[in-house]
């Protein structure tokens, strides 16, 4: 019988957290954690960890979070580990060459997206502001590129018409765990998935999400505005300048109707929502958020402050 392979787990966020919960789950020897140092976090702005973190301390897994992995003493850290595998998930840091040569297996990174599309940091935001039919999990054995390896076990995943990137999200958490073990599972058996070489022309990049690209444009359109709002909930939330504030848009979709009226105009406001003009078409905004409050349905925040909200009230402005 082999020995267990010695796995060295690097992730920080709760996408990752799912993939270890999986690992450790299914009975394999996790050796060390990987993970970011601890941010400021809360309204007191205290450091917390990370979920990652918080579940290995609770295994007792030896926990490591260097700035880098750049430096001879990083390296030499993460060597004396031994790890026969190095599994990434969100971890958040470059590994240099140095890094990926040190497992005798290399290392292997789960990726929220079909790769070669959606290479980069916001895979599962992307595909919902792209409107793409689907997505999925990739498995990739990692190189020096930016999700550029070869592809070892792909698992594909629908995006629903209503599904928001939180939503989405956690569908795709439980299915990199699903793929990991797949693939831990053929390499524990002697047969190792054959590597898919990927098909550069194809990439797309998912850039990292900004504050300033969910703010809504009322020219555009009612469907990739309503695509944007689903795409930036739960961060960093899809948002609007409506009297010298913003307010931010939690759920909406676009209505199969025209209007004629200035882009961001509020059309109608009752319990079903606020309808209001885009570049191309309706879109309702079902949950909003304005300054100070939580966000609520429209219907409530008009019995609250009916004033703030009027038809004829310009959004965006």
């Amino acid at each position: 019988m082999n020995s267990p392979l010695r796995l060295v787990f690097a992730g920080t966020p709760e996408f990752a957290a799912a993939a270890l919960q999986a690992l450790l789950h299914a009975g394999h020897t996790v050796v060390a954690v990987y993970c970011q140092p601890d941010r400021p976090a809360g309204r007191g702005r205290e450091l917390k960890a990370g979920p990652v973190k918080s579940l290995a301390l609770e295994q007792g897994i030896p926990v490591c979070q260097p700035l880098s992995l750049k430096t001879p003493e990083a390296q030499a850290e993460l060597a004396a580990f031994e790890p026969d595998l190095i599994i990434v998930a969100a971890y958040g840091l470059l590994l240099p060459q140095a890094v990926l040569d040190i497992p005798r297996l290399g290392c292997i990174n789960i990726h929220a997206s079909l790769l070669p599309r959606w290479r980069g940091a916001a895979p599962i935001q992307r595909a919902i502001l792209a409107g793409d039919g689907d997505t999925g999990i990739t498995i990739m054995q990692m190189d020096k590129g930016l999700d550029t390896g070869a592809m070892l076990y792909k698992l594909r995943c629908p995006i629903a018409p209503t599904d928001t990137g939180a939503s989405l999200h956690d569908r795709l958490a439980p299915l990199g765990g699903e793929a990991l073990l797949t693939v831990l599972a053929a390499i524990d058996a002697g047969t190792p998935p054959a590597p898919e070489t990927q098909d550069g022309s194809l990439s797309t990049y998912a850039a990292k999400l900004s504050k300033e690209e969910a703010q809504l444009d009322w020219q555009r359109p009612a469907a990739e505005l309503g695509r944007q709002v689903r795409a930036f909930n739960a961060a960093p939330v899809a948002h609007t300048p409506f009297g010298g504030q913003n307010i931010r848009i939690w759920q909406a979709q676009a209505l199969p109707e025209h209007s004629k009226a200035l882009p961001g105009t509020v059309l109608r406001a009752d319990k079903s929502g606020l309808a209001v003009a885009t570049g191309d078409g309706v879109l309702l905004l079902e949950i909003v958020q304005l300054p100070g409050g939580k966000a609520l349905p429209v219907a409530e925040l008009l019995n609250a402050r009916r004033e703030a909200l009027t038809v004829g009230a310009v959004l965006g402005s």
